[in-house]
């Protein structure tokens, strides 16, 4: 079910909604409440009901009665994040569509910053920087958000490359429709749904805009988000690098970005397979082989850059399949990391070069982080000699 809108805004903002309970009204409203007075024309809410199980269908319904410029998609039955994303995209009438995850919300300010940087470059893709937000309300800045400083006016890849390991999730994107049209993109269904997607908006993009304000708060530690879930499903990423990488073989066939892809597909990887609250024990072993196999199938011919330290040698072990060896080492830094840090044990959030979701490619500044599972001490301005997140 879909209430028609009655105009053609600016922007769209695709919720899909699933087992939020709890967190779906804060989002809503922190969307609703942003939208300036005298500009409800200019944005429509469109919240997907992913068949959830709990009690959202019933409160998006009531919402939607009481506020104009919301509009709800109720699925018959569940189809993942990915496909609700699609369904939403399906009914969506803006210039451009920006999707946001039902248990995270906006900071007041965005969505005024939003539009007007949309009217005054009007680009392909608008980058937005975010803060992780802990249940403790404790708040965290990305370990990508450095490379969204300083750029004015608008870009290609070519003169921001570094704009490729920015966390490459969808709802740091803002989209020009009709520019996702033209290629061809759309969400598949699985986990890492994201890959696939993010990637190509950024190395098809004539024009980047970068918003260099935090626009999105991202809720950490939620039970039954996808980062901290042990399942098989984290197998599903291997699929979504292969989409990926056939797209770009198809469509921009450039060995130095190839490279680029390549070894952040196996930071991407090192960061699961490293990760407790991932993988089960027993499924660590058919993972890390799943990534060798892809190493050895994915290599360019002219090589790639591989990360200095501890991070660059673990990609050498995923290249001689080196399982022995990459466990051995795994272990030897837990155990030194636990011996290192006073206090409670750190949590092994399966950042790396990376961030707790799955980013392989963060890099700046001196800092203890947890490299798929590995607790190093990391200057992360080596790590920028070639690395990048997923």
């Amino acid at each position: 079910m879909v209430n028609e809108p009655t105009h053609a805004p600016l922007l769209s903002i695709v919720v899909p909604v699933y087992g939020v309970e709890a967190y779906l009204y804060q989002c809503l409203e922190s969307i609703r409440a942003d939208v300036p007075a005298g500009e409800s024309d200019a944005v429509e809410l469109i919240a997907v009901d992913d068949a959830s199980p709990d009690g959202c269908g019933d409160m998006l319904r009531s919402y939607a009665a009481g506020h104009d410029g919301v509009r709800v998609v109720h699925l018959s039955s569940n189809v993942g994040l990915g496909l609700a994303r699609n369904a939403g995209l399906d009914v969506a009438t803006g210039r451009y569509v920006w999707f946001i995850d039902s248990d995270d919300w906006v900071p007041p300010g965005t969505i005024p910053a939003v539009l007007d940087r949309l009217r005054q470059h009007e680009p392909d893709v608008l980058m937005l920087d975010h803060l992780r937000v802990h249940e403790d309300g404790r708040q965290e800045v990305d370990a990508s958000s450095h490379l969204l400083r300083a750029i004015p006016g608008v870009n290609r890849l070519d003169d921001q490359p570094q704009l490729l390991r920015v966390q490459h999730t969808a709802w740091n994107k803002v989209v020009r429709r009709l520019f996702l049209d033209q290629l061809e993109l759309r969400f598949f269904p699985g986990w890492y749904e994201d890959i696939p997607f993010s990637h190509p908006l950024l190395i098809g993009a004539e024009k980047i805009s970068v918003l260099d304000r935090v626009c999105y708060l991202y809720r950490q530690g939620r039970h039954g988000a996808i980062t901290s879930t042990r399942s098989g499903r984290h197998f599903d990423a291997f699929a979504q690098y292969e989409r990926l990488l056939d797209w770009v073989a198809r469509k921009h066939p450039d060995e130095r970005l190839q490279a680029e892809l390549f070894q952040l597909m196996i930071s991407h990887y090192l960061v699961v397979v490293g990760n407790d609250g991932r993988l089960h024990p027993h499924l660590r072993r058919d993972f890390f082989h799943r990534a060798a196999e892809h190493y050895r199938r994915y290599l360019p011919t002219g090589g790639y850059p591989v990360p200095s330290g501890v991070a660059g040698l673990k990609h050498r072990l995923v290249g001689r399949g080196d399982w022995l060896a990459y466990s051995a080492l795994r272990q030897a830094h837990r155990v030194a990391g636990r011996l290192r840090r006073p206090g409670p044990a750190a949590v092994d959030s399966g950042a790396g070069p990376v961030t707790a979701d799955d980013d392989p490619g963060r890099a700046t500044g001196t800092a203890t982080t947890v490299d798929g599972g590995l607790a190093v001490a990391t200057d992360r301005r080596d790590a920028l000699a070639g690395s990048r997140r997923s």
